[in-house]
């Protein structure tokens, strides 16, 4: 009697959940919350942001981010200008010469968020230090 090949095990999926914070608080001139990418490759993370970004919050329709925090910010010697995400294509764009570590994203109500980028190498330690997560109840990498 012949067996069937044993089915292949599909590999887990390497990624973290997205390491986002909010603050629940009122809407400041500040940083609105920090993103704690998981490398610095901009259309993976962009997309993972756009992706797994809390629905309460509203649908992300463009995103600014700050060159030096990402490695592959050219293609074929263009800046990139959109992300395809799941939810749909995204826009975005830099501040070529703005090291300031926020992304800034505007939502589908035309309202912006602004979000601290905590750099993808850094432990949880470091990376609430650098403010991620740090408002009283927020839940901790």
């Amino acid at each position: 009697m012949a067996t069937l090949p044993a089915r292949p095990a599909t590999a887990p999926d390497p990624r973290s959940p997205l390491r986002l914070w909010l603050d629940p608080g009122p809407a400041a001139q500040g940083p609105h919350g920090a993103w704690w990418p998981q490398s610095r490759d901009l259309r993976v993370e962009v997309r993972d942001l756009i992706d797994h970004f809390p629905y309460a919050t509203g649908r992300v329709d463009r995103l600014l981010f700050s060159r030096p925090d990402w490695d592959d910010v050219v293609v074929d010697g263009r800046g990139v200008r959109a992300v395809r995400a799941e939810r749909g294509p995204v826009k975005v764009g830099s501040f070529p010469r703005d090291d300031t570590r926020l992304v800034v994203l505007t939502m589908a109500t035309g309202n912006r968020l602004r979000l601290t980028v905590v750099p993808s190498g850094v432990d949880a330690a470091e990376a609430r230090r650098l403010g991620f997560g740090l408002a009283a109840g927020a839940s901790r990498p």
